[in-house]
């Protein structure tokens, strides 16, 4: 079997980048099976404002990730039992590569990594888009073509298969519940591959800590920012950093992580979260709502009451309360100590994993 991963663009800030490096030798080392990557050539940086990618470049890499894929068919060079990995499940190619796989007769097995869609109300697609027929019929149409469909988390889960089929099939219920209890054959919870994170990060865990507090996501609507601002003015103690308006490299990012006491989430959006996990791998504290993928994945010390922030308004009302919470952990920094061991634990084994993810691919032989 021949692993091929048609792979995500890659911007050099973000995880996209890791992955390009990563991905490829931790597959072949936990299969041994040959690996090839189906790369769309250069990307262009500047993502689309407040977006993860760029909404024009995307698609050119896509399109020339197709030629490749088409090119490899009409070569014969794929053949049964071969394995193609889409470390973005959202890629309409894949519809092409399940056309030229069923038309000329060679039995592959696809697998894809879900992140987001219209499917979720605040993410892009779901706000620039929401609900129109030909996106939500793509996903499905995009879904149905994968043989494993890939989730970093239950909440993930559940929100893609009752938003996109709930209100049309009466077994949705039936569906959720073998994909939450992982019996389900081709929807299926794995952590996402990034193992290499804690080694990687080994320089920066013992840094000397300020009094930091670090708002790492993308400048969007469904981040919140402005609570970020305001809890600035309410506590004059502490520095306020919003790490995209300093257009860091990826070492300066680690770099302030690892000096940083705290990282901040009001998200509205988020199917894993990426930059809670390697700030608490430096020993920076997480605050997250209790809301999102972050209900499953964070231990209670780290969360405070989703209705605090679940909007501007609702913040205010709330805005002594979670004052108050940020200063205790500020000021008990220490005494967080023993819970973040055991956060980062969980999150290094159930979440941050590759190992449910090659399994899988493993068994599809």
């Amino acid at each position: 079997m021949t692993i091929y991963i048609v792979d995500i663009e890659a911007v050099d800030t973000r995880y996209t980048k890791q992955w390009k490096e990563h991905l490829p030798r931790q597959l072949r080392h936990a299969t041994n099976n040959e690996v090839i990557v189906i790369s769309g050539g250069e990307t262009p940086q500047a993502t689309t404002p407040g977006a993860f990618l760029n909404f024009g470049g995307t698609n050119v890499y896509k399109s020339k990730q197709l030629e490749t894929i088409g090119e490899m068919f009409c070569k014969g060079e794929v053949k049964d039992g071969d394995y193609f990995l889409y470390t973005d499940a959202w890629n309409p190619t894949v519809i092409q590569l399940k056309y030229m796989a069923e038309l000329l007769g060679v039995n592959i097995r696809i697998g894809g990594l879900w992140h987001a869609g219209s499917y979720d109300p605040h993410d892009f697609l779901g706000r620039l888009i929401g609900d129109k027929p030909w996106v939500r019929n793509a996903e499905r149409s995009m879904m149905d073509c994968y043989d494993h469909n890939f989730f970093a988390t239950d909440f993930h889960i559940e929100m893609f298969l009752t938003t996109l089929y709930g209100s049309e099939n009466p077994w949705i219920d039936d569906d959720v519940a073998e994909a939450l209890s992982g019996e389900h054959d081709r929807i299926k919870r794995v952590g996402w591959p990034m193992e290499y994170l804690n080694k990687s990060l080994e320089q920066y865990k013992q840094m000397e800590k300020k009094d930091i507090i670090l708002f790492p996501h993308r400048i969007a609507p469904e981040k919140q920012i402005e609570i970020f601002r305001d809890l600035k003015e309410h506590l004059p103690e502490y520095e306020f950093v919003v790490c995209q308006e300093r257009q860091l490299t990826k070492n300066e990012y680690h770099n302030l992580l690892g000096e940083a006491k705290m990282v901040f989430s009001a998200n509205l959006q988020e199917t894993l979260g990426i930059s809670w996990y390697e700030g608490a791998l430096v020993g920076t504290l997480p605050l997250v709502p209790d809301r999102l993928s972050y209900t499953e994945m964070g231990l209670d010390e780290f969360k405070y009451p989703s209705e605090w922030t679940k909007d501007f308004n609702s913040y205010v009302m709330h805005r002594d309360a979670l004052v108050e919470r940020i200063r205790y952990m500020m000021e008990n920094y220490n005494d967080f100590m023993v819970p973040l061991y055991k956060q980062t634990t969980k999150l290094n084994s159930q979440f941050f994993s590759g190992a449910a993810l090659y399994d899988a691919i493993k068994r599809s032989r």
